[in-house]
């Protein structure tokens, strides 16, 4: 009776690990979809590749052109910040081009460098675009990325999708993914072993 008891309750522990084996693969493969419909095409899109050194050329804030930050879309989530140009020389081609912060902001809005966060008041955007502004100046030498077919003129400071962001982003689901597959070849070795011990028995018999 005991022995009948311990097989049961082994037959419930290895149904319970299958199932959270193959519940692991399951989640590994819709993040995999995931991550495949929505990063691997923003991926797949930015073309500034290529890095290289920027001079900085000129810094300034357009006085009377504010760009518009909009959230929704209605006008009352309209909201008007400082527009920073910055111009670099892009050494390698030695070409003067527009410097953008991100792709997003090229996207997003291609007139300036950047989109300030947190705006919550006037002031304290203007305090923080002339923050960056001062920052840029001092630097004058940086690292910046080109799109070395030349069909994108601009050149960014940061990239936001590059190889590594999209390896790290992987890097979640794929241990999913093998933690799975190992739960899974686990149990099933266990119930291999534990057929053949019991057929062996009752030849022994």
């Amino acid at each position: 009776m005991l022995r009948k008891k311990l097989v049961t309750a082994q037959k419930r522990g290895e149904t319970r690990a299958l199932c959270l084996g193959l519940a692991m693969v399951v989640c590994s493969g819709m993040m995999y979809f995931f991550i495949g419909v929505t990063i691997v095409p923003s991926y797949s899109k930015s073309v500034w590749t290529k890095e290289a050194v920027c001079r900085l050329i000129k810094a300034s804030i357009k006085e009377k052109v504010h760009c518009s930050f909009n959230e929704g879309s209605g006008d009352e989530n309209n909201f008007y910040y400082p527009c920073l140009e910055v111009y670099v020389n892009l050494t390698v081609l030695g070409q003067m081009v527009m410097l953008y912060n991100t792709e997003e902001t090229v996207a997003r809005n291609p007139k300036c460098f950047y989109i300030p966060p947190n705006m919550g008041s006037y002031n304290e955007v203007q305090k923080h675009v002339d923050t960056t502004m001062d920052y840029i100046k001092k630097k004058q030498t940086f690292t910046c990325y080109y799109d070395p077919s030349r069909t994108e003129a601009s050149v960014i400071s940061e990239r936001l999708y590059d190889p590594r962001g999209l390896v790290i982003t992987s890097l979640w689901p794929t241990l999913m993914l093998l933690g799975g597959l190992f739960i899974v070849i686990l149990v099933k070795t266990s119930q291999c072993l534990s057929a053949l011990a019991a057929s062996q028995y009752k030849i022994s018999i």
